[in-house]
């Protein structure tokens, strides 16, 4: 089986983002590591060599893989910022429609900057994140 690519690390948050050539995704970043923290009680770490996490659980699916993710996180990619906010199905939906400017994926979610957002939308979603990601795996 495939070693998993995305485990955490102990690299520095502050120095990964200060890396980040756009200057208001730098700063964006920053943000967000103040709201994540705040949402999800647990320090930022950084997962592999670019998401930054807040927590983590340990998954195993029936396929029989398993490892370790944060239960909430986000990356500054170059494109966008991807947000890694794993949602109860029966909210996504609906605060996704409340969330604003953003595109989505199968399990991100992709923004170009905070202000194209609603921020208290965000925070609601972040601790469904790390609500449901208890409930999928419970011995987190």
């Amino acid at each position: 089986m495939a070693k998993n690519k995305t485990f955490e690390t102990e690299s520095n948050v502050a120095d990964f983002i200060n890396s980040v050539a756009d200057e208001a995704k730098r700063a964006d970043s920053f943000s967000l590591v103040e709201i994540m923290e705040q949402q999800t009680g647990f320090p930022a770490k950084m997962w592999g060599p670019a998401i930054i996490g807040f927590g983590s659980c340990h998954y195993k699916y029936e396929s029989g893989r398993e490892g370790d993710m944060p239960l909430a996180g986000f990356s500054p990619r170059k494109a966008a910022i991807t947000l890694y906010l794993t949602q109860d199905p029966q909210k996504k939906e609906e605060l996704l429609q409340k969330l604003g400017k953003h595109k989505g994926g199968k399990g991100c979610i992709y923004i170009q900057k905070l202000s194209d957002i609603n921020v208290d939308v965000l925070k609601e979603m972040i601790v469904n994140a790390v609500d449901h990601a208890k409930t999928l795996y419970p011995n987190t």
